[in-house]
């Protein structure tokens, strides 16, 4: 007799059967990773962990080579005693003596400067020495920028000169945000990047978008019939993403001084979920229909003069105070700040889409350094009945509201309204979960193995185009200029806390609350 009860496990590996659509071709064909930092804080902390785990998966192809290439100087050996530190301390996975010895022969380190033209032309030795052609008689190099933004430049500069993205080289780059400091600057970084890669060859890693939760927006929305046509400002009230961060700014003090909280995640983690949440259905899931939608949301948030950046948004930084039962210093007592710094660490805002959707539909903003927890929820809010059926007791009702949690806890919660039990007409919140983690006993990859696979299949979907970036940059340079035209009375908010009271007012006023997680 056919056994009627099935594990998660079974479930998962019955529904890949039946659809190829859930199965990615791995790597097969070799490649060359130059990582320009190779021993830098990004490369030991993310990429080397994430490249390791996917070795572990079986993720990698037999023939493959990482070239570190950077300061300091480190022999090749000396090189891979540093990974193999790094990965002890920041790898998830326990590390095998035998994976580790066949991982680390595929490690290779070159010490440069990057302004030395030398150093171009002794990469371009190894990369032909150590990395075989593909069935297309190219080798494929990928080179990637783990790089403070200001060293891009020169980099692109001598990759150009030395020709190293030509001839048998089929070539990829991949940069981490922020892309820029400002749209004007973002299209001159193009600009440098068009003169030596093509644009289908240029990989903009916001690393947010490769969370399993962040991509299944998109499916949850256009998959479930029940839900897309309540998708709009006839049935939503408003929406709200919260990005609230416990940590402060740890080690990046002077990486945050010259970015501020602005720059670091309302110009491409913030806008990249507010974009889809209200994009369109695209025709297809190809990476640039996709991303075609993007493009058009950004393209339809209201433009904010100064009257109404000084009416609705909020900026804040955070001063001593408590998270967890822990002293914590403010952020101007922070290693590499200045004492007397007017960076923000706190934003919020009320934003207006002004498409056929959306128009109406206020989206509330949120995100901070140092608060009370750490949730990235996306919290949708549908209007009320228009009658008051429950009696004068009953009149106001909470709103039906559908959160999208995407960390710590990645979730899907609808909250509801029901009968509470007994005689009287008193209705009663409940809330039905979906949890990832105790629905699939599959094991996943994290947003930036996921990125780095897509990346060497050649999918960009969920990667930044540069007129969407430069979108972007068009509706936060308003904010950031008018920010920097008023002197702030920092610090406005204590660590542990929400944020200042402003941005709770700024709801209030609207007859609206923020959500406490």
């Amino acid at each position: 007799m056919e056994r009627l009860i099935l594990s998660g496990q079974e479930k998962t590996e019955m529904a890949l059967e039946k659809c190829d659509a859930g199965i990615r071709g791995l790597k097969t064909e070799p490649f060359a990773l130059v990582i320009f930092g190779g021993a830098g804080d990004y490369a030991k902390r993310m990429l080397m962990p994430s490249l390791y785990h996917l070795f572990h998966d079986g993720a990698l192809p037999e023939e493959f080579t990482i070239i570190g290439f950077g300061m300091p100087p480190m022999s090749d050996e000396e090189y891979r005693t540093y990974i193999r530190a790094s990965l002890v301390e920041f790898s998830p996975l326990p590390l095998a003596q035998g994976e580790w010895d066949a991982f680390c022969s595929h490690l290779t380190y070159l010490s440069a400067d990057f302004s030395s033209p030398q150093a171009y032309g002794k990469l371009a030795l190894v990369i032909e020495d150590t990395c075989s052609l593909n069935v297309r008689n190219k080798r494929e190099v990928i080179f990637y920028f783990a790089v403070p933004p200001s060293a891009a430049p020169l980099i692109i500069y001598h990759l150009g000169q030395h020709r190293l993205c030509e001839g048998s080289v089929e070539p990829k780059m991949v940069m981490e945000k922020p892309f820029g400091r400002d749209r004007f600057s973002a299209a001159e970084l193009n600009r440098l990047l068009l003169q030596v890669f093509e644009e289908n060859q240029i990989y903009r890693v916001d690393h947010y978008l490769g969370k399993e939760t962040v991509q299944n927006i998109m499916f949850f929305r256009f998959a479930n019939s029940i839900f897309e046509p309540l998708w709009n400002r006839r049935y939503i009230d408003h929406v709200e993403i919260s990005v609230a961060e416990q940590l402060g700014i740890g080690h990046r003090g002077a990486f945050y001084e010259e970015t501020g909280v602005v720059r670091d995640v309302i110009q491409n983690h913030m806008m990249q979920l507010v974009a889809l949440v209200a994009m369109e259905p695209p025709v297809g899931f190809s990476a640039d229909l996709i991303r075609d939608e993007k493009v058009k949301v950004f393209r339809t948030v209201r433009a904010m003069d100064a009257s109404y950046i000084d009416a609705f948004t909020v900026r804040g930084q955070y001063g001593p105070g408590e998270v967890g039962g822990i002293p914590v210093p403010g952020y101007r007592q922070e290693p590499g700040v200045s004492p007397d710094s007017n960076t923000p660490t706190f934003f919020a805002a009320k934003i207006h889409i002004d498409s056929w959707r959306w128009a109406g539909v206020p989206f509330y903003l949120r995100t901070g350094k140092r608060l009370r927890k750490r949730a990235t929820v996306i919290s949708i809010f549908f209007r009320q009945p228009p009658l008051a059926l429950f009696g004068k007791t009953c009149d106001i009702l909470k709103p039906n509201a559908l959160r999208l949690g995407i960390q710590p806890h990645e979730n899907i919660s609808l909250c509801m309204s029901v009968k509470y039990p007994g005689i009287e007409n008193q209705p009663y919140n409940v809330t039905m979960d979906f949890h990832y983690d105790k629905a699939f006993e599959v094991e996943r990859h994290s947003a930036h193995e996921r990125l780095i696979l897509d990346c060497l299949k050649g999918d960009l979907t969920l990667f930044a185009r540069q007129d969407g970036v430069e979108a972007m940059w068009t509706i936060v340079d308003p904010i950031i200029r008018r920010w920097e035209e008023i002197a702030p009375g920092f610090p406005n908010y204590a660590a542990g806390s929400w944020g200042p009271p402003e941005a709770d007012a700024l709801l209030e006023r609207d007859g609206c609350s923020w959500s406490r997680f």
